[in-house]
């Protein structure tokens, strides 16, 4: 007799969400710090927005294009895997790239570094010529918008040489083309001598002229492309380095949560157990307050041994212990085939209903404050004098907060009557945070915002589950709330990051902050007429409609049965009624 295959829910569920806890540990230890780093590289505001821009775009087109992929050719473990592994090599490669701008090292370390008297020549970009400034030491080093070139007094005689060099160079090459434009000249002289009484030699002669002229256009044309790949600065071939980079990353980071989550679902729909899924979501919340807060703690502690280098260390090493958890993850694959078109499907879905559109918008302009508030949160906090310490435990706090409010969200909704109420409550959270942060004085003082920040964003993500509810046909809820988890978290963060690296670079991080909370301010005033007008439209729930009849046909039959069953004892009586008056 074949022995049936066990299947551990609860086990399944718990390692499950190890996974995702490690993942989201290992993020938290880079991520919310990268911006951060691109500052200490000495790239600008701007070029931060694009290369963000740009890790969004590339999870937008690929992540979900990578989750079908794996599911189809039934290789979700070794897609989990290898993303693993490569992830984490991907990441280590910014380290190969040195900072174009100013140092970052604090003073504490550059007293044992530095003499006191240390002289730097800073060159303006504007009119190139050298001003001699004494260095001062200070806690906090800030950080310009358009990072200049530094050359100590122990340099500067390396940079006259290159310098003479180069003229050098320059003029033995005039020379040379020169020379060798004379040469060209007498060459043409003497064969226009020698075939002007010639005419085949003088067709053979202008056609090796033409050749000659070709190739000396062809080699010209070279020469001015080498050129003006010479003549980018350091600073723009780093940003496009940089940007490949990031790319690449987020290409090989990109399947791994999508293809993971699938495969947990799959395996608890085939056991009936669906409903537990959502208890993997609190330890992702966990991991990503456990990764920025230790991860900053640490930095803070070994700033002057490592530097900000920890955090891609820590990223690796979490990666690294995730490859055992990765290998004995519970993945399912069902034997049938998912239904195409899926994704085409819950887009319809959303936009036939007027209220799904609405929440559609919301998580747009939500990513978008969001992505914009994420990237330059830390420049703001550096530009008040924030240490590691600081940074890790305030950004810490808001997932927390969100981990805090998810057994909250039922009875919150509840006791508004309404998740369309829980979300204009979501909205006017994040605008006051970001009101908030332009008027920051001190670093400790982002604490409340935090908390604030928490609360909303638990709010808008659970009123988005609520509308997904109220959308999406029975077998599509899960494509519908990707729906809504691509435009806020890929489509709206590309947006806001390159929308908000711009606003940095040209009005600086205020206007940034205060633009955004008017921008969500607004949108909740128009949310609220909205709502209003439009007519609220009740799906029908025919799961619950069939258990009301299954009920219903139940007492009636149950009644029925009690019915006969007292005429049945009232005919007995009657017999026995009878037979006692005849006795």
């Amino acid at each position: 007799m074949r022995r049936s295959k066990q299947w551990d829910v609860r086990g399944a569920v718990g390692l499950a969400g190890f996974f995702h806890f490690l993942h989201c540990w290992a993020s938290g230890c880079l991520l919310p710090f990268l911006t951060l780093y691109l500052r200490h590289l000495g790239l600008t505001a701007s070029m931060t927005g694009i290369i963000m821009a740009t890790k969004h775009l590339v999870a937008l087109v690929w992540r979900p294009v990578s989750s079908a992929l794996a599911r189809r050719y039934n290789k979700r473990r070794m897609v989990i895997i290898g993303s693993v592994i490569c992830s984490a090599t991907a990441a280590m490669i910014l380290l190969l790239f040195p900072p174009t701008g100013m140092s970052t090292e604090s003073g504490s370390c550059n007293v044992s570094q530095l003499n006191a008297n240390h002289t730097v020549y800073e060159f303006d970009s504007t009119t190139q010529e050298p001003r001699t400034t004494p260095q001062t030491r200070s806690a906090h080093v800030a950080y310009s918008a358009e990072p200049k070139m530094k050359f100590t007094k122990g340099h500067s005689a390396k940079a006259v040489n290159l310098t003479g060099n180069s003229v050098t160079k320059s003029a033995s090459e005039t020379q040379t083309v020169e020379a060798g434009s004379d040469e060209i000249r007498s060459k043409e002289a003497l064969e226009t001598k020698t075939t002007r009484g010639h005419p085949e030699k003088k067709s053979r002669s202008l056609r090796r002229r033409e050749e000659k002229q070709e190739e000396t256009d062809m080699e010209t044309a070279r020469s001015e492309f080498l050129g003006s790949l010479k003549v980018m600065d350091a600073q723009h071939q780093m940003f496009f380095l940089v940007m490949i980079v990031v790319g690449v990353w987020e290409a090989m980071a990109a399947p791994l949560e999508w293809t993971a989550d699938d495969g947990l679902y799959e395996y608890l729909d085939f056991v009936d157990a669906s409903d537990r899924h959502s208890t993997v979501k609190p330890w992702r919340h966990l991991g990503t307050a456990g990764g920025v807060g230790i991860t900053g703690i640490l930095v803070s502690i070994l700033s002057c041994l490592v530097g900000t280098v920890l955090h891609f260390y820590a990223y690796a090493l979490f990666m690294v212990i995730m490859l055992p958890v990765a290998a004995l993850l519970p993945l399912y694959r069902h034997k049938r085939e998912c239904l195409p078109g899926g994704g085409l499907k819950a887009l319809l879905l959303v936009h036939g209903d007027p209220r799904a559109m609405l929440c559609a918008i919301t998580a747009l302009l939500t990513g978008m404050a969001g992505s914009a508030i994420s990237d330059f949160f830390l420049w703001l906090m550096q530009d008040h004098s924030a240490s590691e310490l600081q940074m890790g435990i305030t950004l810490g706090l808001a997932p927390l907060c969100q981990a805090a409010f998810a057994p909250l969200n039922g009875s919150v909704a509840r006791f508004l009557k309404s998740h369309g109420r829980l979300q204009l409550l979501g909205i006017l959270g994040l605008s006051l945070q970001c009101l908030y942060y332009s008027f920051l004085w001190v670093p400790w003082a982002v604490l409340p915002a935090q908390l604030l920040a928490g609360l909303s964003t638990g709010a808008l993500w659970w009123s988005i589950e609520a509308q997904c509810a109220d959308t999406a046909s029975p077998g599509t809820e899960r494509p519908v709330f990707r729906v809504f988890e691509v435009l806020s978290l890929d489509l709206g963060a590309g947006f806001g990051s390159l929308l908000g690296g711009f606003v940095v670079q040209k009005f600086g991080l205020g206007v940034l902050f205060q633009g955004t909370a008017v921008m969500l301010a607004l949108w909740s005033i128009t949310l609220a007429v909205l709502q209003w007008r439009i007519p609220r439209q009740r799906r029908i729930n025919y799961s619950r409609l069939l258990a009301a009849d299954a009920s219903e046909v139940s007492e009636s039959e149950s009644d029925q049965d009690h019915d006969w069953l007292e005429k049945a004892m009232e005919e007995d009586k009657g017999n026995n009624n009878w037979r006692s008056s005849e006795k």
